[in-house]
């Protein structure tokens, strides 16, 4: 019998969704069935872990920080790139960011803080908190001073939030050709595969109270990263850059006028974006004190120093300085900043904030002609590049005798804050930086591959001159 592709097409869907749907049935009953064993071994734990203090104050900036970092995103981040696009992909960005948000804050707490925050090997972590299992109003996160924790709720709903940006991140790397179902499937298979390895990577440990415990890979090699320039931006700028390449240019590059619509919301996205990322980077310091205040700082003139470099470098090069520019070194600097917030000090910072942004510029306007990629909205250069020179900057820059605040030796009785030298630590940067772009970018190739056999990566050329917001979605972002 001939069936319409529509009716398949639909029955596929059914069936891989009632498909999901049990399997992740199955296992929340396998988890209720196994619960009886759960308190004798969370007694065990709680007997053997310090007692922990919980302030009221860290609680409720973690709280805040949160809501800045959602802020980022949405609509933050959607505004940043729809004012990039032409205005018949307006409202196809704004929706793509939306429902990344909203997918992966139901795979975060289903799996994803499990995976990421829960001891299993150096690349992953295990599924003992799947569903959130065992985590409640009563467990706690230690901060990085020993015996200070916050709810885990709390630590929960804030990583859950880097992990909404960061594929998020991605999408302006191939703005305006990709198909909203392969985007939203690759999202699925790229948080699970690539993003909560890399966090788990980077950021697990046993905390002050069990420093010497098993740690992801990229932490045991001793390289830091406050907030997340590994994890987030050089991880989202290397899969953008894969894609863009995966799925080609658009109709029209360096044909056509592919000029943003609206720098106003563009400006205003940017605006969103700034505020947002003091949640970002001062929140990750997980308590409300001195190094929250530092990282703070750090994150208004990096960002300062980077926006008026890039600016300076189009009036000497260009002739006129462009809010375009202003507002993509900006981001550089803030890109920039992100790992080394809490390390780096405020000169330090202008300084890393400086450098990236001259980086970046030529990375954007000179690499990217030379090799010819359409990175639509320089996800790639500003965020891969202006990630890696942070996180080697921060292995320069954190020592004490440049201004930074040094490293805490948890294994010394009073937890002093050194520095191994800057050869030890630019080195281990350096290995951090080498695995997240193998991670990032073998794992991210695979799986556009895998999307591309079962989808399809690119909508039709007719879809694609039409406009994403129409063939995509069937409303527009603006009417006349």
């Amino acid at each position: 019998m001939n069936i319409p592709t529509p009716i398949k097409s639909a029955a596929r869907s059914t069936l891989l969704g009632a498909l999901t749907l049990a399997a992740l049935g199955a296992t929340a009953v396998f988890a209720q069935e196994a619960a009886p064993a759960a308190p004798a071994a969370a007694d065990a734990a709680a007997a053997a872990a310090p007692a922990m203090t919980v302030d009221k104050g860290d609680t409720t900036w973690m709280l805040v920080s949160t809501v800045l970092v959602l802020l980022m995103t949405i609509p933050g981040l959607a505004l940043f790139y729809g004012g990039l696009v032409r205005a018949k992909n307006m409202l196809s960005v704004l929706m793509q960011v939306f429902m990344i948000c909203a997918v992966v804050m139901i795979i975060w707490v289903t799996y994803g803080y499990s995976l990421a925050f829960t001891p299993g090997n150096a690349f992953f972590g295990g599924l003992s908190k799947m569903f959130l299992a065992g985590v409640d109003t009563t467990t706690l996160s230690e901060t990085f001073t020993k015996g200070v924790a916050i709810p885990e709720l709390v630590f929960v709903c804030f990583q859950m939030t880097f992990a909404c940006i960061t594929p998020a991140l991605i999408v302006g790397a191939f703005a305006e050709r990709i198909k909203f179902s392969a985007l939203m499937l690759f999202v699925i298979l790229w948080v699970t595969f690539v993003y909560f390895p890399m966090a788990h990577m980077v950021w697990f440990w046993g905390g002050p109270s069990a420093y010497a415990d098993p740690s992801g890979l990229i932490f045991g090699f001793g390289a830091i990263d406050f907030a997340g320039g590994t994890v987030v931006h050089i991880n989202a700028g290397l899969a953008g850059l894969v894609g863009a390449l995966m799925i080609g240019p658009r109709i029209g590059y360096k044909k056509d006028l592919l000029a943003p619509h609206s720098m106003t919301l563009t400006m205003v996205g940017a605006s969103l974006l700034w505020v947002g990322w003091f949640g970002f980077n001062a929140g990750s310091n997980l308590e409300a004190n001195a190094y929250a205040a530092l990282a703070m700082l750090n994150t208004f003139v990096a960002t300062a120093a980077a926006t008026v470099v890039w600016a300076a470098m189009e009036s000497i090069l260009r002739g006129k300085a462009s809010m375009l520019g202003a507002v993509s070194g900006a981001v550089a600097g803030l890109v920039a900043v992100t790992p080394a917030a809490g390390f780096v000090g405020p000169m330090g910072a202008i300084v890393l904030g400086a450098v990236a942004a001259a980086i970046c510029y030529y990375f954007v306007a000179v690499v990217k002609n030379m090799f010819n990629y359409d990175d639509s909205l320089d996800v790639f250069g500003i965020h891969c590049i202006g990630g890696i020179v942070g996180a080697i900057g921060t292995g320069i820059l954190v020592n004490p005798a440049l201004g930074g605040a040094g490293i805490v030796d948890y294994s010394t009785a009073d937890f002093a804050a050194g520095y191994a030298g800057t050869a030890t630590q630019v080195w281990a940067q350096a290995k951090g930086v080498l695995v997240t772009l193998l991670w990032s970018g073998i794992g991210s190739a695979i799986l556009y591959k895998i999307v591309d056999l079962v989808i399809g990566l690119r909508v039709s050329a007719d879809a694609e001159r039409e406009g994403l917001d129409l063939t995509s979605h069937g409303e527009a972002a603006y009417h006349a």
